[in-house]
């Protein structure tokens, strides 16, 4: 826990500038190393899958519950909506116009409003889920109007093996099209979630908010 403690400690000094929220990874994880990372200060943190999240949850002290933020970064299947709507602060991956429906319609039978990011490939990699780029305007009119769903920016992933360049590029690209969301919708969007632990630094100096870090942390 020492080297963790560290690791963080050294994290903390390369965002000063920034100021992002970290987002602890925690997939690899139960419920006892949630518990002594929210010690050591951790407030967010990161789930890919909305059945092993939820398991860890049940079994979390009430203190931690109340005061931390739990994150769905991970593919958000139809079938799981019901289960991650209320559950997560955040659902970083909404990427169709009816997988943001089907959570609205979840949403308004529990009686919230679920706060999510819009995932954009702007890689286009075939493998990974996201709007291109050219869908992204026609799908936040359509997404913003939705009465139980807050759109709070977007979230991407670059590829693994990008160069400096490129991630400037990507990054960049995606900062430009959440501010040109803005402009263009009259909305305001606060949240920017892109950058891993490979490559978290390019994306705060593009702009991100919040960066998800895992293996940098914990190893």
């Amino acid at each position: 826990m020492d080297k963790i403690l560290a690791n963080y400690e050294k994290i903390k000094a390369q965002i000063v500038p920034y100021n992002p929220t970290i987002i602890a990874v925690t997939k690899y994880f139960g419920e006892n190393q949630i518990i002594k990372y929210f010690r050591m200060g951790f407030r967010d943190f990161g789930e890919n899958r909305v059945k092993d999240a939820l398991e860890k949850m049940e079994k979390l002290p009430e203190e931690i519950i109340k005061n931390s933020r739990f994150h769905l970064i991970g593919h958000l299947q139809t079938n799981k909506v019901k289960h991650a709507v209320g559950s997560f602060d955040l659902i970083h991956s909404v990427d169709s116009v009816k997988l943001a429906e089907i959570i609205n319609v979840e949403a308004e039978k529990k009686g919230i409003i679920q706060k999510i990011l819009l995932q954009v490939n702007n890689a286009r990699e075939e493998q990974k889920s996201g709007f291109l780029p050219e869908e992204i305007k026609p799908a936040f009119e359509k997404i913003m109007n939705l009465n139980s769903i807050k759109i709070c920016g977007l979230m991407n992933m670059a590829p693994l093996n990008s160069s400096d360049e490129e991630l400037h590029y990507l990054f960049g690209n995606i900062k430009q099209i959440y501010d040109d969301l803005q402009f263009e919708f009259g909305v305001e969007l606060n949240q920017l979630s892109m950058g891993m632990s490979k490559d978290f630094k390019i994306a705060l100096e593009e702009g991100a908010t919040m960066i998800r870090l895992g293996r940098i942390l914990f190893e």
